[in-house]
């Protein structure tokens, strides 16, 4: 068997002949995306400047409004800080399945609307039935993404509708009935909802987890079906978003100074989707950093904030505007230096294309049936005439006319 020299390097290939890249690409489906590593580079650089512009915004608050940074100031700000936070975690949950729950916001206001009239009752009674609905409803979202395949912004636009035709029964503000006051627990809460943001940034940063929250993105035809593994996850991001949003909204009614309002919802939801990109999340899905959401939530938190020290009149259409405005820029971002790097060793090499690839170029055998045989066929022998032969000819033969 003859072998061609293919004049790579060798050393760096374990002792089975097979190359690392082609042992850790092994299990790579390329039709749930392109294999190799993603690169984590753009997001350590975007997270970055999220720091850096939440250190000026908290500098500039400070002086603006030293009140606001202590006291029962800072506990308000940081339970307003979670609850944004949850609505965030919420959008990211299904940016990263690729399945966008558009929901989020009025499900965040039909649950602060119940708490508001049932927080009389304790906080287990009136909170324990929002979570249920909100699980059956993700549910009910879940199966129409998943079963019939459709897009998982039109699935939740349609439900978003029906949840605002429930908060529409209601004509004027809602008192809060509860005593709960997650000020006394702000800094617990706070904490709660940074570690669940970056673990969850830090195990979505594994690439076999990435992988996998990311495969019901789609790679070729967007209607066609990406297995059942992948509709499983987005099961079970759709449902734990929805439960997320009303988590959220129980805690913005219960820190509200206010009533509760009986509006649409939508502009949470820009809200909430544009923090979310903002944090470095991907609007096609699977990609996202590590500290990016808790950074976006915590601008957000403290620019509103600042706003109010200061007398502007910024609602919350225009803040999540600017912020999915942005965030779509960095969608861009991500797409573009987040992928895996083009010619990466990453990259599993093709087989069955008559190589093997161990380094070395082996040609394949043939069938049996093509191979040639040992030794030639020798040719038939022909028939000779024996009226022919030189003994019956009675002129000379050629050889003796010749001039010799």
């Amino acid at each position: 068997m003859a072998y061609e020299e293919t004049g790579r390097d060798r050393s760096a290939e374990p002792s089975s002949g097979v190359p690392a890249a082609v042992l850790e690409n092994v299990f790579d489906d390329p039709t749930h995306g392109e294999p190799g590593r993603d690169r984590v580079g753009v997001h350590v650089f975007w997270e970055i400047l999220l720091l850096v512009g939440l250190a000026v915004l908290g500098w500039l608050l400070w002086r603006a409004d030293p009140a606001a940074l202590r006291g029962a100031g800072l506990r308000t700000l940081l339970v307003g800080a979670v609850g944004l936070g949850l609505l965030a975690l919420a959008a990211g949950l299904s940016l990263r399945t690729a399945a966008p729950n558009l929901a989020v916001g009025p499900i965040a206001v039909a649950a602060a609307l119940h708490y508001a009239e049932q927080g009389d009752q304790g906080l287990r009674d009136s909170v324990g039935p929002a979570i249920a609905v909100a699980a059956l409803g993700g549910l009910a979202l879940a199966l129409a993404v998943v079963v019939l395949h459709v897009p998982g912004w039109a699935a939740s636009l349609a439900g978003a509708a029906g949840v605002v035709v429930y908060i529409e029964r209601r004509s004027a503000p809602v008192l809060v009935q509860g005593d709960y006051d997650p000020g006394r627990s702000a800094g617990y809460l706070f904490a709660g909802f940074a570690a669940v943001a970056v673990l969850g940034g830090l195990f979505g940063a594994i690439r076999a987890i990435r992988r996998l929250v990311g495969r019901y993105r789609p790679v070729t035809d967007p209607a066609r079906r990406r297995g059942v593994v992948a509709a499983v996850v987005t099961a079970v991001a759709l449902i734990g978003s929805t439960v997320l949003a009303a988590l959220a909204g129980v805690l913005l009614a219960a820190n509200g100074p206010g009533p509760v309002a009986p509006t649409s919802g939508l502009d949470w939801t820009v809200l909430a989707i544009g923090v979310a990109l903002l944090g470095g999340t991907s609007a096609f899905g699977r990609r996202g950093g590590v500290f990016g959401t808790l950074l976006a939530v915590g601008l957000v938190a403290v620019f509103q904030a600042y706003a109010r020290a200061r007398g502007w009149t910024v609602d919350t259409w225009t803040v999540g505007g600017v912020a999915l405005g942005v965030g779509l820029l960095v969608t861009r971002l991500v797409e573009t230096f987040g992928r895996p790097r083009p010619g990466s060793t990453d990259r599993p090499e093709p087989v069955g294309d008559g190589t093997i690839s161990t380094g070395w170029t082996v040609p394949l055998s043939q069938p049996v049936d093509n191979w040639p045989p040992t030794l030639p066929t020798p040719a038939a022998p022909q028939q000779v005439d024996p009226w022919r032969d030189p003994r019956w000819e009675d002129s000379p033969r050629r050889w003796d006319a010749d001039d010799r």
